[in-house]
């Protein structure tokens, strides 16, 4: 099916509610163009930070919502995972630059339904709407084959061992449960009544022993794992 097909099979009686999360001026005005140009959708809301997008969207219930990963506050997979944790009808089309495997990883973990890349002709975006609108999971294609071979289990070297969640303390589990849920360091300090210092050091412990490089990793182990 192309790109038009998959555009008129998605248009329903009443247009699609769209967000639009992003916080790039430039950005979201084509992204309105783009919507404006298609009456089976309507743009009802915008945010310009992750906090906000989540706010918007329980206020408003859209259909779909558009999302960037690079938000200020509160980074595009934090936002997804608490929207699709309160919502889970609601469709979540990341549309974004960030290209690493780890990160697409971490957006599907958090319930985002399609991937797209940023820069791409705009037929894609189509595409990725309408697969998210039928029920099924869209990956970009410049960075799909990149992720499949990324999960093959002879992807993983014997000296990266898969982590055992098992090893950390029940602390850190805490900790590690808040950074999934998109807390800064303060945050977690002022939940879990921590010193920022004390809960720096959780983090690193936690990085350590998951064997990763970042708290994005890291969300993605306890995603994976079935942490949360």
């Amino acid at each position: 099916m192309d790109a038009t097909a998959k555009a008129n099979a998605i248009d329903p009686p009443q247009p699609l509610k769209i967000l639009i999360v992003e916080d790039d001026p430039v950005m979201q005005l084509g992204l309105e163009q783009f919507f404006e140009d298609a009456p089976q959708f309507q743009v009802v809301g915008q945010a310009t930070d992750g906090y906000m997008g989540i706010d918007v969207a329980m206020r408003l219930k859209p259909d779909l919502v558009i999302m960037d990963i690079g938000l200020p506050k509160l980074d595009g997979i934090a936002a997804t995972h608490r929207i699709k944790s309160a919502m889970p009808e609601v469709r979540v089309v990341m549309l974004t630059s960030h290209d690493t495997e780890t990160e697409m990883i971490a957006a599907l973990s958090s319930g985002a339904d399609a991937y797209c890349i940023k820069g791409n002709n705009l037929d894609r975006l189509w595409v990725a709407i309408a697969t998210a609108q039928e029920g099924a999971t869209y990956l970009d294609p410049l960075i799909a084959r990149r992720v499949i071979d990324y999960l093959k289990p002879d992807a993983f070297k014997p000296s990266s061992p898969t982590p055992n969640l098992v090893h950390l303390t029940d602390r850190e589990l805490d900790v590690l449960k808040l950074i999934v849920d998109g807390k800064s360091n303060p945050e977690i300090a002022s939940l879990l009544y921590l010193s920022l210092s004390t809960v720096k050091t959780h983090v690193r412990a936690i990085m350590n022993k998951l064997a990763v490089d970042d708290r994005v990793q890291a969300a993605v182990v306890a995603l994976r794992s079935g942490l949360v």
